[in-house]
């Protein structure tokens, strides 16, 4: 098993993308470097992996914009959905008078919001209502940020009474190795040692 490089300026674009790292990690590379220091888990992967490239700072547009704040006061389900939404409590508002009080800002319907502006809010109600129902019918999917998680979901999937303790073992192990972080029967044998 190699050792995990550490994340410094002298390691290469390849070798970065190939094993994982925490969002701390990541943050504290761009503090360090003067990278903007902003955004998920990918944007900052994505960030880093361009500047152990290039030697550049990756243009960050969008960053500022999203955190201009809407004077938004009132919604209808025919306005349309602004560009750069920020779920404030005015939306929250909104949806919980048109869907009830079981609404909550999921992450994929947020996603939904930030990739549809323009449409209207009569549309993200009934996008809503689908995402909720297309949940109930199978396994929700589980973001690309989110590789824990899904690993040891994945994990559960495949060894049915095993403990918690084990899966972490594993996904551990899976973590330091260089390459993808899907769960495969082969992590198994870190129990073994």
């Amino acid at each position: 098993m190699s050792e995990r490089p550490t994340l410094t300026l002298g390691l290469k674009r390849q070798d970065f993308l190939e094993y994982y790292y925490l969002k701390e990690e990541l943050v504290k590379f761009c503090h360090d470097n003067g990278l903007p220091a902003s955004g998920g888990k990918q944007e900052l992967t994505e960030r880093i992996a361009y500047y152990l490239d290039t030697g550049k700072i990756k243009n960050s547009s969008g960053i500022a914009s999203t955190k201009r704040k809407t004077k938004i006061t009132t919604i209808t389900e025919a306005d349309k959905i602004e560009e750069n939404i920020i779920c404030s409590e005015v939306h929250r508002a909104f949806f919980k008078s048109k869907i009830g009080e079981s609404f909550s800002f999921n992450v994929t319907f947020q996603k939904w919001l930030k990739a549809n502006s323009g449409k209207t809010y009569g549309d993200a109600i009934d996008a809503y209502y689908e995402i909720k129902r297309t949940a109930k019918q199978g396994q929700t999917v589980i973001g690309k940020q989110f590789e824990y998680n899904t690993y040891i979901r994945d994990f559960f999937a495949d060894n049915k009474g095993a403990s918690l303790d084990d899966a972490i073992r594993c996904w551990k192990y899976k973590k330091s190795l260089k390459g993808q972080n899907k769960y495969e029967r082969s992590d198994l044998k870190v129990l073994e040692q």
